[in-house]
């Protein structure tokens, strides 16, 4: 489980999107919060050559108004005797992948777009290059034009999006503890998706109603296997649901219906597309989804969950 959670902020309220889910997550589970900012020394660039290379000054400057704002952000944790405020140099996405790669009971917490924001709907630079290079889990908020700045949320639903592989099963265990820590309902989802397929006339077409109801006995059944699973770890309130259509849709609708609720999926399963690389349904709804999402790395090593 989380030993501690580091929040990284670039000084801009699109960032502090995250905040309410961090204070969340830090008294429910009790661990102390590391608040990171990191300076770029290229955004000063400019300002060097204009103030004819005085680098050390204004460097030294911003990173005294940094810890300002970080140290005012701490006082709004409830224990913010446990929050500690560090400014770094350097690449931020490189800073916090390192930071967090220290130990691997660190989980990251950030903002999908901050100051490095593109458009609605895309991943900031920043945010998107951490996803695809930490290997810690990480808890990702994206920010919208109706986001607004709370004191903290009380999550209520922990949705978990599975595809049959044991790659996505690797999220499982974080679930266990999650909700046992924080009192989740545990939804376990699959998102089947039937193909439509035109044949020549004169052409012995397969029974698509009788393959659909194979698919779904099978889909059911191993769902209802995985909340075994969950039940016997101590679990009490799991539950599962079928569903057709788009997977990223469904999940993110499902999302939405349940709020305020947490998704927790693995950065690729079945429908990965190759090592270092968002799973396409993770993708989408890391990229489209107003809940929380929490990312556990799945690699090919990673153990299978028990059946």
């Amino acid at each position: 489980m989380y030993n501690r959670l580091l929040v990284a902020l670039d000084g801009s309220e699109v960032s502090e999107v995250i905040l309410p889910y961090a204070r969340s997550f830090a008294k429910t589970l009790k661990i102390p919060v590391e608040l990171l900012h990191v300076v770029d020394p290229d955004h000063f660039l400019h300002s060097v050559f204009a103030h004819h290379g005085r680098y050390y000054d204004i460097m030294t400057a911003e990173k005294k108004r940094s810890i300002d704002y970080l140290s005012k952000i701490a006082t709004s944790f409830s224990d913010s005797a446990s929050v500690d405020c560090s400014v770094e140099t350097g690449n931020p996405a490189e800073v916090i992948v390192d930071r967090a790669a220290s130990h691997a009971g660190i989980l990251i917490a950030m903002t999908t777009h901050g100051r490095s924001g593109t458009k609605r709907w895309l991943l900031g630079g920043i945010a998107e290059k951490v996803l695809r290079a930490a290997t810690n889990p990480l808890l990702l908020a994206r920010s919208t034009e109706e986001t607004k700045i709370r004191d903290r949320v009380v999550l209520k639903t922990l949705l978990v999006p599975l595809d049959g592989s044991g790659l996505a099963e690797t999220v499982l265990p974080h679930v266990a503890a999650l909700a046992k820590k924080m009192n989740l309902e545990v939804v376990l989802v699959r998102v089947h998706l039937m193909p439509g397929v035109v044949y020549p006339t004169g052409y012995n077409a397969p029974d698509w109603q009788r393959l659909n109801e194979d698919i779904r006995k099978e889909a059911n059944g191993y769902l209802q296997q995985k909340t075994q699973q969950l039940q016997r770890e101590g679990l009490e309130r799991v539950s599962s649901l079928l569903l057709e259509g788009n997977a990223a849709e469904k999940i993110i609708d499902l999302a939405r219906e349940r709020a305020p609720s947490l998704i927790a999926m693995c950065s690729h399963g079945e429908s990965g597309v190759g090592r270092g690389v968002l799973g396409i349904v993770t993708d989408r709804i890391v990229r489209h989804s107003g809940d929380p999402v929490l990312i556990i790395r799945a690699t090919t090593n990673s153990p299978r969950s028990a059946s």
